[in-house]
């Protein structure tokens, strides 16, 4: 009954959100508000059991003396500082509004960290662009070209191009970028957005069914 139980209890809150999605009236609308409720209480306790695994991790790391324990004791401090801050220390429940001590280190210390982790994702983003706009065959050579029309598009100097070669209005580099974005990046778009969408659907069906079980750890 240790699976049979989970599943039975997927079943009929996925379910309930199909019906209730075409049928939003009682008991359905109510069941799904409730589901809802449930759903914030057991992410609220995930929260909170992520966090304390982190900690136990932390904990073992500096324990056993891994290479790594200097930022695992960086990680514990941080997580005990914003936590101690947060709570004691910028008046309870409005401990995001402006000007309290939690938001300064949101602020001052949160952001900029999160600023530079995503400056050194640039580095990677650089890498990989080189090596996917290679012109190795025809459909590379096809996004290379689009990628160089769209980039100088979205600066002054395709203006400038654009003038030196006197190309006529509307053929601009500036132009073709925008015809780029607006109707071949929007239909591929659009396309990946379906494939998602029946990917979603075809694994909560799975799931609800109880075809995919390896959310209980098994097989």
């Amino acid at each position: 009954m240790k699976r049979e139980i989970p599943l039975i209890l997927t079943a009929i809150v996925g379910l309930t959100f199909v019906v209730q999605f075409f049928v939003p009236h009682y008991p359905m609308g109510f069941l799904a508000d409730m589901f809802s409720d449930w759903f914030s209480i057991i992410a609220a306790a995930a929260i909170w059991l992520g966090a304390l695994n982190l900690m136990r991790v932390s904990a073992e790391k500096i324990y056993k003396r891994e290479k790594d324990r200097f930022y695992a004791g960086v990680t514990i401090a941080s997580f005990f500082l914003i936590v101690i801050i947060g709570f004691f220390f910028s008046g309870g429940r409005s401990f995001q509004e402006p000007g309290t001590r939690f938001d300064w280190l949101y602020i001052n210390i949160y952001t900029p960290l999160m600023a530079t982790m995503f400056a050194l994702l640039a580095f990677f983003v650089a890498s990989a662009s080189y090596r996917a706009f290679r012109a190795r065959n025809a459909q590379a050579t096809v996004l290379l070209l689009a990628a160089f029309v769209v980039m100088l598009g979205r600066t002054p100097f395709g203006d400038w191009i654009s003038n030196v070669l006197f190309l006529p209005e509307g053929w601009g580099i500036a132009n073709l970028s925008n015809i780029i974005m607006n109707y071949f990046n929007v239909a591929g778009q659009r396309a990946i957005m379906i494939g998602i969408a029946l990917g979603i659907v075809s694994t909560s069906l799975r799931i609800i069914l109880g075809i995919e079980r390896t959310y209980l750890g098994g097989d």
